[in-house]
């Protein structure tokens, strides 16, 4: 007696043959007596992609970018990457689905199980799977036999393969058909950059757009349940942050609440705490859960890293920011950086800048709270603020060094080097990062470090004083103002009265100048500091001459000059003479005007400050020109401009192009003044809007 079986791939032929007989499935033969066993039937065509939820929203530049990848190459190995929630998983189940009748003899799916608690799928499970799939009844045992096994029977075959939830390259390779008719398609939450080298092409998915969710939320809850609360409904959107996982569970918990009201769900997610919390619904998978399997897989300090920078009240980050919270080399950062890159637990934005998605951040912020202590968390903070206000602080030392007066002091010294060596990437790192600055000035008031306020807003004074940013002028320095006076330091007090008075006066609010300009020289007297009774003075005639009160201005101008002669301090002179000049200016003299503003440039070239010296150039220019010296004063003024381009000084920039064309229309060159206020307008829309709309209006 013998049996013989067959797994035949080619469906509907016979597995043995006696003479013209065709026999299918188990023989029986004994002497001349053939029994035949009905034929099994072949396995149908698997067809196993998920179905598309019913709610599957948008998503068409997604499908329209893997209808391209495809067409352009038909690459058999496709990769479509993203954060946990983001949608992997039904946008490519909807892709195949729609390409269905390319693949005519099959469409297999496997979840990898890359972030299951109990480890990922061995590629031997999902291999036999498949090869079950197409018939096969006895599978190696081997996963290298399975493997090759797998090739062969699928050399033909035009079939697409979706592997889901993948957590390394080496769980896709096995799995890989053979043959140039088949497409594998694999979703991780991983960059699973090593499939570089077997060809792959990838595909970032990105967060769904603020219309899109609205839309997904609408169908999720029932129009009729939202109506009149769209605008909440928006709210809970963005708070979902564009996750369609968190936004599907928003509208269930709405649904489940038909008393509800959308406004009451937006608070409920509002507070960051228990945004995770408040997108729970029972049975279905969370935000929370998905996240915490990808933090799970981490290694230890990749983890540390991630609970860390949770922490940090930063929008972006980079490798020197992520260096310095862990007291941590930037080479140790980068390596940490690029694996929680790899997770995709963090967006990298290049060049070296990186950011949480919002949910992310969340929970990677719960992760710190729940595991580190609160002396742990401080640290960290003291770090990266220490690290924003002793790079600020080399800035401002490369910018402004004769404004540098004030002495600094840190918790947490970092050996990090500074992003800049010169003066202009100084400028433009503070103006990058003026937000972050701004941030952590914030966290300093927060958290009481009141020193940390003051220095940190002193040192962003180059910012200030060069790119007229005046909401953040004017808000910095009333933190700065209150961490002066809770530090109980007088000199610091004044110093941030003075700043923050030359900010408001700069912003138009005279008043609000001349007043904290005041309470500075009260302080000044009280102190008997006759330095920063010269400031004040100056800055108080500063603001007589924006009221149009000349006369007082001049006078208290005098003063500040005596105050300053007799004490000593040149620069100040020369800062009053330039002021000085602006009223013989204004008063149509521009022989005294000339006279001031060229003592001032001596005495400002005598003490080394390139930009105030270009500052009391370009009026001296616009006085020459004023007194009927065309040439010079066009000069002048062209020469001054090419300071303040050299340094990055946008305001003065715009200054003098507006003196400029003020000068060439006086000579009825109109051409040229129109360019030239053009150019100025198009810097003030940049610094300065009330400039730009006075500009406007001229």
């Amino acid at each position: 007696m013998s049996e013989a079986w067959e797994d035949g791939r080619e469906r509907g032929t016979s597995n043995s043959i006696s003479g013209s007989a065709r026999f299918y499935g188990p023989t029986v033969q004994a002497r001349d007596i053939h029994v035949q066993a009905p034929a099994p039937q072949p396995p149908p065509t698997p067809r196993q992609l998920l179905p598309v939820p019913a709610h599957f929203t948008d998503r068409e530049e997604e499908l329209a970018a893997l209808d391209r990848m495809l067409a352009a190459q038909e690459p058999p190995l496709v990769v479509v990457t993203g954060p946990a929630g983001i949608g992997k998983t039904t946008l490519v189940s909807r892709w195949l689905r729609g390409h269905a009748s390319g693949f005519p003899d099959g469409q297999l799916y496997a979840d990898l199980r890359g972030h299951a608690a109990d480890g990922p799928a061995p590629p031997g499970e999902i291999l036999g799977r498949f090869l079950r799939a197409f018939g096969a009844r006895a599978v190696p045992v081997d996963v290298a036999e399975q493997a090759s096994l797998w090739r062969s029977v699928t050399a033909d075959l035009r079939i697409a393969v979706m592997l889901d939830n993948a957590f390394t390259a080496a769980q896709i390779r096995p799995l890989l058909p053979g043959g140039a008719g088949g497409l594998v398609v694999v979703t991780s939450r991983r960059r699973l950059t090593g499939l570089r080298m077997d060809g792959a092409e990838f595909h970032q998915v990105q967060a769904l757009g603020p219309a899109a969710g609205v839309e997904l939320f609408l169908r999720g809850a029932g129009e009729d349940r939202t109506t009149g609360e769209l605008p909440a409904v928006r709210r809970v959107v963005s708070l979902c942050a564009g996750l369609p996982l968190a936004v599907c569970l928003a509208s269930a918990r709405l649904a489940a609440r038909p008393g509800q009201p959308v406004a009451a769900l937006a608070d409920a997610l509002t507070p960051d705490g228990g945004r995770l919390a408040a997108l729970e619904v029972e049975g279905e998978a969370t935000v929370r859960k998905a996240l915490d399997a990808s933090y799970a897989v981490l290694g230890p300090e990749a983890a540390r890293l991630y609970r860390a920078l949770g922490l940090l009240p930063l929008p972006a980050f980079d490798s020197l920011t992520a260096a310095a919270a862990l007291a941590e080399s930037q080479e140790w950062a980068a390596r940490r950086l690029d694996e929680l890159v790899e997770a995709n637990l963090l967006e990298d934005l290049g060049p070296d800048t990186f950011r949480f998605h919002d949910l992310v951040r969340v929970h990677a912020r719960d992760r710190a709270r729940s595991t580190d202590t609160e002396d742990t968390h401080d640290r960290i903070l003291r770090r990266v603020a220490d690290r924003y206000l002793q790079t600020a602080t080399e800035a401002q030392r490369l910018i402004t060094p004769h404004q540098f007066t004030l002495s600094r002091t840190y918790a947490h010294p970092s050996p990090l080097p500074a992003p800049f060596e010169d003066d202009r990437d100084a400028l433009g790192w503070l103006d990058a990062r003026r937000g972050d600055l701004m941030a952590v000035l914030r966290l300093a008031a927060e958290r009481g470090w009141h020193t940390t306020a003051w220095q940190l807003t002193d040192a962003m004074w180059p910012l200030f004083l060069r790119l007229r940013h005046y909401d953040l002028w004017i808000e910095a320095h009333r933190i700065g103002l209150d961490g002066a006076r809770g530090a109980g330091d007088r000199e610091a007090e004044r110093q941030m009265l003075n700043s923050g008075a030359i900010g408001l006066s700069a912003a138009g609010r005279i008043a609000d100048a001349a007043e904290w300009y005041d309470a500075s020289l009260r302080a000044a007297r009280d102190a008997g500091d006759v330095r920063d009774e010269g400031q004040a003075l100056l800055g108080l005639g500063g603001c007589r001459i924006a009221e149009g009160r000349l006369a007082e201005a001049r006078s208290l101008l005098d003063r500040a000059v005596t105050v300053w002669d007799a004490c000593g301090y040149p620069r100040g002179v020369a800062l009053a003479r330039i002021l000085l000049g602006e009223i013989a200016l204004a008063e149509q003299d521009p022989q005294r005007a000339v006279d001031c503003f060229s003592r001032a440039r001596e005495g400002l070239l005598a003490v080394a400050d390139p930009h105030d010296a270009a500052r009391a150039l370009v009026f001296l220019g616009r006085a020459r020109a004023v007194a009927g010296d065309h040439a010079t004063g066009v000069a002048r003024m062209e020469e001054a401009l090419a300071v303040f381009t050299a340094s990055g000084a946008a305001h003065w920039q715009a200054r003098t192009w507006e003196m400029l064309a003020d000068t060439a229309k006086e000579r009825g060159e109109d051409t040229a003044a129109e360019d030239f206020r053009a150019r100025a307008l198009t810097l003030y829309e940049q610094t300065s809007p009330a400039d730009a709309r006075r500009l406007r209006d001229l």
